[in-house]
């Protein structure tokens, strides 16, 4: 089984192979937040998964200035990078447009509903105080990044925003071109993927995991 946190040590101990092996293992993990993040203006011409990479590629080069020691506070030193780069590419693309509020959002520490835009660790169930506890629901979050990423693309997009986003489900119609009850199919047939990957993860059977 994969150990995130000996992973790291490894790494931080100048153990290259390890420390490629863990930006890969929450690779899905970003680009499910960089989808999350991306301003919908910007999806047109840029893909999220070039943001990955760039996050990915500054990660790597810069691994020697992480001052962390758990997967928590690596987690967090990634989604830093990530949100920077996130922000430069807002700044380098809609510069001559006026801020909207939509955009303030995507980039603003703050969430669609008041809460911070990492909510997709709090689709976990929660109450996690101690140091193993926080590391599990990190685990369990790149876990269904992973899940979600092996989903049919409609499906994928239909749950990030359902449950990511928390839009409803005429709002997830209206923006996808299909009826509610196509959505609600999709997201029916989503969530029976996620159980179905998990359930292989949880065999061993997965390919990722």
């Amino acid at each position: 089984m994969f150990d995130s946190q000996a992973k790291l040590s490894a790494a931080k101990d100048g153990d290259s192979q390890a420390k490629g092996e863990l930006l890969d293992r929450f690779r899905p993990y970003l680009n499910v937040i960089a989808q999350r993040l991306l301003d919908d203006r910007l999806k047109g011409r840029m893909d999220h998964n070039d943001l990955v990479q760039a996050t990915y590629l500054e990660a790597s080069r810069d691994f020697d200035s992480f001052r962390g020691d758990t997967i928590e506070s690596f987690l967090s030193w990634l989604r830093h990078i990530l949100r920077n780069n996130i922000a430069s590419a807002h700044q380098e693309h809609l510069q001559t447009q006026k801020r909207s509020a939509r955009l303030e959002v995507s980039i603003n520490p703050v969430g669609v509903s008041g809460s911070s835009p990492m909510q997709f660790e709090q689709l976990i169930p929660s109450g996690a105080s101690s140091p193993s506890q926080r590391l599990m629901r990190n685990e369990a979050a790149a876990m269904l990044a992973a899940c979600i990423e092996h989903l049919p693309q409609t499906q994928a997009e239909a749950i990030r925003m359902r449950y990511l986003e928390g839009q409803s489900l005429k709002q997830i119609a209206d923006r996808m071109s299909k009826t509610e009850m196509a959505v609600a199919g999709l997201l029916k047939r989503g969530l029976q993927g996620l159980r179905d990957e998990i359930a292989r993860i949880k065999t061993g059977t997965s390919s990722f995991w």
